[in-house]
């Protein structure tokens, strides 16, 4: 796997992944709240990779790009890291992916960028607006609960909070396998990082009624992170998005059912 150092916005270096044929599709992955690219493994180690570029950023705080104190707030500067990868790996019109916090990243691209650069887009367990009465509707009690040991400073009940997040973040149980793997990327974010990501307050629905290629809307039915609700109102707001529900499946399909999920990833990709 190929890793590059990509400058986004406000000159952030950002880490990133590729794999893949360099002459296929680019699909760019976009993580979620307090991950990292390593989510999406189940992607870049499958078959996927014989006929795809594939292409997975750490957010900025996240993983192995930098973690600045203060440079969390502004749309502008999660437009201009995407576009930031897109052009520093000149990908041609890739396919957006975008989990959870991930699809408030993709929201924020298109508000500055448009969709003219991408060929098509997946919001998987997404959102698209954060700090608003509306946002918070289709957000579990499950994570909201979290959210002080989140911002915590104190290392003991950060580490137990995200333990319970991760958990949370599928139907059933990980295996205590992955759930070390996953909990060790999620603790090198900083408390900063993620009290950052919080304190924002921003709507797309315009951009998203505005948008012009084919959309793709994963959510598992027994999401209780971002509640299936937010994946019924970007269905709403979007004119050309098929909705793809999982059923037993929580916050985290590709994970949890990466045989699917990569088929339906397959099929869009090639469709667009």
């Amino acid at each position: 796997m190929e890793q590059h150092t990509v400058v986004g916005g406000s000159e952030i270096e950002l880490n990133v992944v590729e794999t893949g044929d360099p002459d296929g599709q680019p699909i760019l992955f976009i993580h979620g709240y307090t991950q990292s690219r390593l989510s999406w493994l189940k992607q870049l180690e499958s078959d996927l990779a014989e006929d795809f570029r594939l292409v997975a950023m750490d957010d900025r705080g996240h993983g192995d790009s930098e973690k600045p104190e203060d440079a969390y707030d502004d749309s502008t500067l999660w437009a201009d890291d995407v576009q930031g990868v897109i052009e520093g790996l000149d990908l041609d019109e890739p396919v957006l992916v975008g989990w959870s916090y991930g699809g408030l990243i993709i929201s924020d691209y298109l508000e500055f960028y448009g969709d003219e650069h991408v060929a098509g887009i997946n919001y998987v367990g997404a959102i698209s607006k954060i700090g608003t009465e509306d946002a918070t509707a289709v957000i579990g009690e499950d994570f909201m609960d979290c959210v002080p040991g989140f911002e915590s400073d104190d290392a003991t009940t950060s580490a137990k909070t995200l333990e319970t997040f991760v958990g949370r973040c599928v139907y059933g149980e990980l295996s205590p396998r992955d759930l070390y793997f996953m909990l060790g990327f999620n603790v090198i974010v900083p408390p900063h990082v993620r009290t950052g990501l919080h304190r924002r307050t921003v709507t797309h629905d315009d951009d998203l009624r505005a948008i012009d290629v084919p959309v793709l809307i994963t959510h598992g039915e027994e999401d209780t992170i971002v509640l299936p609700e937010a994946g019924h109102e970007h269905a709403e707001l979007i004119d050309d998005a098929t909705t793809s529900l999982y059923p037993e499946t929580g916050h985290s399909p590709f994970w949890e059912r990466p045989e699917r999920f990569n088929r339906e990833l397959r099929e869009f990709a090639s469709g667009v």
